[in-house]
């Protein structure tokens, strides 16, 4: 393969490069590596579904993938994740994210998991974050971790720690690529100033589109309505997908075609296959689409009807996610003990 067609896999589906140049000269090289973290925090969901998806992309290009299990930084926004339940959240997660690449495509054993709690309470890395702290600014993290951390009038002081270790991590595990969704800019945008002066380098920076909420505007973790979880059934993706928010002709900040464009068509394209909408010979009989544009058009100029559409986005979304769920829910110890709260009675 060469670098014009590795360039091309590793930056389709994705919302921003910082830099396209840089990103050239480093796919000149055999083996690149990129990373992406994970804090185990809530359930995952079809959002994480779509930036796993792009490792199937980086492995196919000849890049290097670890995926980063960031337990401490789940502790440290907020308390999202009490301390006691780290490791099993962890562990779901890695499980997880294992079912979400195999669905996309990808050999999960091509891919290298590492736990935040592995190397980020070594001397060497706490040395270095201390180092970090002294020269980086208050107003100057909250910055960088607006889009991230959760904010309060007085935030703690583990959300100001949190930016510094995520950019510590990317010299600790020697990645050319620092890959997130684009609310994780700022965080790496200040990685790329400081980390020279770290012993480490500037990554280059992809970052992932983040989907609109089912119900409109953003997609919200604590919000179930607004997105589909990798364990919903086939009815629970259907029922959810059926009462989105989906106006005809409108494509800004609509769930049901950002599924379309980040899940449902690069998975399909996998596989050669098309999407089919079935309708009635009445109404047109059944509409099939080679590609995502086409489908898009066809909805802003209202030859595809939302009914219509949401139907057949139902089932492909399903079968999409329906590997990940048989793999979950095979196995409920997991979700009991990473959520007790809410599966420990199950």
């Amino acid at each position: 393969m060469n670098t014009a067609d590795r360039v091309d896999l590793v930056t389709r589906y994705t919302q921003e490069v910082v830099t396209d140049e840089e990103l050239a000269e480093l796919l000149e090289e055999d083996s690149p590596s990129a990373y992406i973290g994970y804090a185990p925090t809530g359930e995952m969901h079809i959002g994480h579904f779509t930036t796993m998806r792009k490792l199937a992309d980086f492995l196919q290009a000849g890049v290097d993938v670890t995926v980063l299990i960031a337990d401490l930084h789940a502790h440290l926004d907020d308390e999202k994740s009490p301390f006691d339940l780290l490791d099993a959240r962890s562990a779901y997660y890695e499980e997880a994210i294992e079912g979400m690449i195999e669905a996309a495509g990808a050999d999960p054993d091509d891919i290298d998991f590492v736990r935040g709690t592995e190397f980020q309470l070594e001397e060497e890395y706490t040395l270095e974050m201390y180092r970090m702290a002294a020269e980086t600014t208050i107003s100057r993290t909250q910055r960088a971790a607006s889009e991230v951390v959760r904010e309060s009038e007085s935030p703690n002081l583990g959300g100001l720690i949190y930016p510094l270790m995520q950019n510590l991590d990317v010299k600790s595990l020697d990645a050319d690529i620092a890959y997130g969704g684009i609310d994780q800019r700022g965080i790496y945008m200040l990685g790329r100033e400081i980390l020279p002066n770290h012993g480490g380098e500037s990554p280059v920076c992809l970052f992932a589109p983040l989907l609109a909420g089912l119900s409109g505007g953003k997609m919200s973790a604590s919000e179930e309505s607004s997105k589909v979880n990798l364990t919903d059934s086939p009815e629970e993706v259907a029922d959810k997908i059926n009462d989105a928010y989906c106006p005809m002709g409108e494509a800004e900040e609509n769930g049901v075609l950002e599924y379309m464009e980040y899940l449902v068509f690069p998975i399909l394209d996998e596989r050669g296959e098309n999407f089919v909408v079935e309708r009635p010979e009445e109404y047109g009989g059944d509409l099939v689409y080679e590609s995502y544009d086409a489908l898009e058009s066809d909805f802003v100029n209202e030859d595809l009807h939302p009914a219509d559409l949401k139907g057949a986005a139902g089932e492909y979304v399903s079968e999409g996610i329906d590997p990940i769920r048989e793999r979950l829910t095979e196995q409920p110890e997991l979700l009991a003990e990473a959520y007790p709260d809410k599966y420990g009675d199950e």
